[in-house]
């Protein structure tokens, strides 16, 4: 039987990959990429040559079931996606859900995703946290946004750059404009920034500059010995 490994790649500097990941793409009989184009450009930089097979939310459910044929057929295939872990705002649950079910070993390499980053140099406690990814865009937003007005933990989101002021405003209405907040995009490139300071701040900064890139904002928790907010 086969193993199915969840690798990492980078979400921005291409120096993020790890020894061992660039070894098990090697080594595996299949990759499965969320772009084959995007992940062609990092397969080409570390010289990588194995089979690679589309593999992404639009078709997981329809892949899976012949995936999980060939590990159990012998065969060891390596997930990944564009950028991050695959499975966190990325495709990978339902495909580790099949193989798991089905008896097949999977293993997950440690590497690199967009929140640990973001959250550890946000400045806000990073001891206990929830991981929301992104908000419904329409159904269920507001909805989704008053269930957590009594979350004591950092709250971690991400966001579109072209929808990223809007989010910071219903931030604000909920939550109330002195909430902390830290705004960290294109996270290890070159161009990498992390605006920190309250909600009514950080607008007021993305409103005269315009935001560019990949978003994690890192949200405070309710502090229940400040004063009640809005």
């Amino acid at each position: 039987m086969g193993i199915l490994y969840i690798v990492p790649t980078p979400v921005g500097n291409m120096e993020d990959m790890t020894f061992r990941a660039v070894r098990i793409l090697k080594e595996v009989d299949l990759i499965l990429a969320e772009d084959t184009r995007t992940s062609g450009i990092l397969l080409k930089h570390y010289e990588i040559k194995n089979s690679l097979l589309s593999h992404h939310k639009f078709n997981e459910h329809g892949t899976s079931a012949s995936v999980v044929s060939r590990l159990l057929a012998g065969e060891n295939v390596a997930l990944i996606s564009d950028a991050g872990t695959p499975g966190i705002s990325d495709p990978g649950f339902f495909l580790v859900r099949e193989a798991v079910r089905a008896g097949v070993e999977v293993q997950c390499l440690p590497g690199a995703t967009a929140f640990v980053p973001a959250l550890v140099s946000s400045g806000l406690p990073c001891d206990r946290f929830a991981f929301e990814g992104f908000l419904p865009q329409k159904k269920g937003r507001q909805t989704k946004l008053e269930s957590l007005k009594g979350e004591e933990r950092t709250m971690i989101f991400y966001e579109s750059p072209y929808r990223l002021l809007k989010t910071l405003q219903q931030f604000a209405e909920v939550y109330g404009p002195d909430r902390q907040v830290s705004v960290c995009r294109e996270i290890s490139k070159i161009h990498e920034e992390s605006v920190r300071g309250s909600l009514e701040e950080v607008i007021a900064h993305f409103k005269e500059k315009e935001p560019k890139g990949e978003i994690v904002i890192i949200l405070a928790g309710l502090d229940k010995n400040a004063k009640s907010e809005n």
